[in-house]
């Protein structure tokens, strides 16, 4: 059993390594680790306290490259981040108190929407354009909706944060996809601090994916830098449809439990 035990957390490890490159690229991460906790027979509630621990050290490692790189501000975007992680902590707290059926439902549709846009606008994110919102709204507004989001739910909360920053904020697609990984982290840590109060949390599984995520962040976040928009670009597309997909599989999903009736 001890073996066997050792086999899992290896499996799991790679798994979060994996997902950790995707996911300091274009988000989607969790679409990796939250299957692969299922798999290893971890219970559903557990899996989604440890996935909050893990891809904590996943953002985390990510935002610092990042920064390092001169692509987001760390002291500057503290205050965003505290909204996000605000933000998820009201998601995380109502996550059994609200139905979640309609985000369900909903959310492939979206996914596809963020695709298309990102697949098809010439030129999106290549330089950066005027901003169709003032810093001051998009903080207080968008930010801490989108966090909230990832506390009560979850999957495609990048994808989102990348659709924000880049046709609401004018970011270029890597200065997006930097800001989105500091606020991912303080989503993660927000929602991460209710799920541990609940004690919803297996620590030895999470850090054990921590690592991995960390190893896996730093190599994506390096990749990113040098490729920047060319591989942003269509790996957020492929990532976003992926994670559509991978939601509409599930045969207890809304759409297709209406469709099939």
């Amino acid at each position: 059993m001890h073996e066997l035990a050792l086999q899992v957390l290896a499996w799991l490890f790679l798994a979060a390594l994996l997902a950790g490159f995707i996911d300091a690229i274009a988000g989607g991460g969790g679409m990796v680790t939250i299957p692969a906790m299922l798999l290893a027979g971890i219970p559903p509630l557990q899996v989604l306290g440890t996935n909050k621990l893990q891809a904590a050290f996943g953002s985390g490692a990510a935002s610092w490259s990042y920064a390092r790189g001169g692509h987001v501000d760390l002291r500057a975007q503290w205050p965003m981040a505290t909204g996000a992680a605000l933000g998820s902590v009201g998601g995380a707290l109502l996550a059994t108190a609200l139905p979640t059926d309609w985000l369900r439902a909903v959310l492939p549709l979206l996914l596809v929407a963020v695709a298309l846009y990102f697949g098809f606008k010439r030129g999106v994110g290549e330089l950066e354009r005027h901003r169709r919102i003032s810093p001051l709204l998009f903080g207080l507004l968008f930010v801490p909706a989108i966090g909230f989001y990832d506390g009560v739910f979850g999957p495609g909360t990048g994808s989102f944060l990348m659709l924000g920053f880049v046709s609401l904020a004018g970011f270029t697609i890597l200065k997006a996809t930097a800001h989105t990984k500091l606020l991912n982290f303080g989503s993660n840590l927000g929602a991460l601090a209710v799920f541990a109060a609940a004690g919803a949390v297996l620590w030895k599984v999470g850090l054990v994916m921590g690592a991995g995520q960390w190893i896996g962040a730093r190599l994506g976040a390096r990749f990113a830098m040098r490729r920047g928009a060319r591989v942003i670009r269509p790996l957020l597309v492929v990532v976003s449809i992926a994670l559509a997909l991978r939601l509409l599989a599930d045969p207890a999903h809304p759409l297709r439990q209406w469709a099939g009736g």
